[in-house]
Formats: C-alpha cells, sequence, structure tokens
C-alpha cells in the first residue's frame, strides 16, 4: 500500500535510502511506466522502498495560474496510478514560488538528501529541477558523488513509430477528439474522475437519464459527444466493481443554453442512485463534436442515434495492448 509523505523534511518519519525518482508524472504514461518499473526493480533487488518526488501543485500553475486546465492525471489520480504501479513511498513538495527560486544544488542537498534520504536516483533524460531549471541529469550525477547517493539516467522511451512518449502530445490528441490513440501512449483509455453532482435532471425528462461531473482542472478535450466505459471508485463504489459502456456529452450544452463545461454519462442498462458517488468515465472513442439542436424532441433523436453507435463502436473496442 503506498504511503503519502506531504511536505517532506529532516524529520519526516519514512524509511530513508529508498531508489527515487522525480518528476511532474502529468498522464503517468508507458514512458512513466518504464522508468518508474527501473525504479522498482532496482528497489526490489536492494531490498529499498520504491520512492516518486512530486510537485503539488503543478508547477505550470503556478507559473501561469492564468492558463486553461490542462492536466491529465489530477492528484487523486496520480497516487491511485502509482500505487498501481508498485510504488511505496509518495513525497508531496509542495510548490509556489517560494520553492521555485531555490537553486539547483540546495534541491539536492535539502530535499533528495536531507529531506527524503535517498540512495539511488533514477530519472529521464530530460529531467530538470530547481531555480531557472539548472538542475540536470549531469548535475544530479556529480552531486551524488560527493553527497553518497548513486544516479542512473534514463534514454528516451519510444513506440512502435519511435516516438518519445510525450504527456504533451496526448493531451494535443485528446484536444484533436483522438482518445483512441491517446490511450496507445498511456496504456489506458484516458479518464475523467469525479463526484456525481445534481444536474438540472433534464436528461432524464427525455429518457436519458445522466451523471453529471464538474471537469475541474482536466484538460478539456474536443468538445462532443464519446463512447465511455463507466465505473465507480472507492468504499462507496456504486457499480460494485463493475464497468458499464455508456454515452456522454462532453461540453457547454448549447441547446440547454449551458454556460460551463461539463461531462454528462449516460450508462446503459442501469439504473443505480449515483448522487454523491465518485465514478471514473474513460473516454473511449469520439462520435461527434458538439451541436445546437432544435429543441429537446430533436436532441432526444439525436442521443438515441448516438447510443446507438457508442454501443457498435465498444462491442468491438479492446483495451488497449
Amino acid at each position: 500500500m503506498i504511503r503519502v509523505i506531504r511536505h517532506p523534511g529532516p524529520d519526516s518519519n519514512h524509511a530513508r535510502g529508498s531508489v527515487l525518482t522525480i518528476g511532474n508524472f502529468d498522464g503517468l504514461h508507458r514512458g512513466h511506466a518504464v522508468l518508474l518499473g527501473q525504479v522498482r526493480d532496482r528497489a526490489q533487488t536492494e531490498g529499498r522502498p520504491t520512492a516518486v518526488l512530486t510537485f503539488e501543485p503543478h508547477p505550470r500553475s503556478v507559473f501561469l495560474p492564468a492558463a486553461e486546465p490542462f492536466r491529465l492525471t489530477p492528484f487523486r489520480v496520480k497516487e491511485r496510478e502509482l500505487a498501481r504501479l508498485g510504488v511505496d513511498l509518495l513525497f508531496i513538495q509542495h510548490f509556489d514560488l517560494g520553492f521555485a527560486a531555490k537553486s539547483a544544488e540546495d534541491f539536492i542537498a535539502e530535499v533528495i538528501v536531507g529531506a527524503i534520504g535517498a540512495s539511488h536516483v533514477i530519472v529521464g533524460w530530460d529531467c530538470t529541477f530547481g531555480n531557472r531549471r539548472r538542475g540536470t541529469p549531469d548535475l544530479l550525477r556529480v552531486a551524488g558523488t560527493e553527497q553518497g547517493f548513486s544516479v542512473t539516467v534514463l534514454e528516451p522511451v519510444r513506440d512502435a513509430a519511435a516516438t518519445i512518449y510525450s504527456s504533451t502530445h496526448i493531451r494535443e490528441l485528446l484536444k484533436a477528439g483522438n482518445p483512441r490513440e491517446a490511450a496507445t501512449l498511456l496504456g489506458r483509455f484516458w479518464e475523467i474522475d469525479g463526484r456525481v453532482a445534481t444536474g438540472d435532471r433534464r436528461g432524464r425528462t427525455i429518457g436519458f437519464p445522466t451523471a453529471n461531473l464538474g471537469l475541474d482542472d482536466y484538460i478539456r478535450p474536443a468538445f462532443g459527444v464519446y463512447a465511455v466505459r463507466v465505473c465507480g471508485d472507492g468504499p462507496d463504489d456504486p457499480l460494485d466493481g463493475h464497468t458499464v459502456d455508456g454515452v456522454a456529452n462532453l461540453g457547454l450544452r448549447p441547446t440547454v443554453g449551458g454556460l460551463v463545461p461539463r461531462l454528462e454519462a449516460h450508462l446503459f442498462n442501469t439504473d443505480v442512485d449515483l448522487y454523491g458517488r465518485h465514478l471514473r468515465v474513460a473516454l473511449v472513442d469520439f462520435i461527434r463534436p458538439e451541436r445546437k439542436f432544435a429543441g429537446l424532441d430533436a436532441l432526444k433523436a439525436q442521443i438515441a442515434e448516438d447510443a446507438a453507435q457508442a454501443r457498435a463502436l465498444l462491442a468491438n473496442v479492446p483495451p488497449p495492448e
């Protein structure tokens, strides 16, 4: 079971001597999985904890607070996925402008050595840290020799087409309405998860009740209609561990004058009270862009067509390899 240590310091009560990796890990894609696999394998060989140091809030939101939402994996999702990948210790470093001013040398001495006490650090080839991103793998190696930890630097991890796995590329695919290709890079379907909010209940009146989720800090994928797979999460899982197919609209709902983007998912063959429950909604395939209809009758007819298309798509979509 993963242990979360917030604001690590020299007096933190955790096992020292871990094998550590550092990064934001937004998306936790296949490239990240390879890196984390290296960390886990070395830690198990040496009988040490597998550890990750990450930053909250995401540095980009600190440096660009007015920028549009961009996250692929909010912290709750990140913690869950890191646990699934075998991480023992998750160190959460609070990130603000004060921390951003810390030099690379001080970051190594105070955080990696002083607060965490890592025995070995494994990073990707493009890892940077410290003020003005002066920290590099080469600087880390030199500091490790001086301060008693060893360092491994991984070369870029590429897919079958020799493309480097990249969170930026995954964001581009989602914004282009291509969740299938994004899933091949992630190793799983990309999900929006959250607690079901009470909406206007209009869907129920036209025969298509929906579970409504806010997007919060999530990136805004292409607005439109998606074939989705939905499961519950946590001890109050309303679907009892089952995954349910469905169809969802992601966007502003122009037919009814919506102003705030949200995800409205209609679950097939399911009649469960979902209000207040935590759901994970995976975007499997893009059906069509969002558009405005002349009225609720036209919208209802289109939803029926969308649902039929979603059923057909989902019947033929295996999970990513």
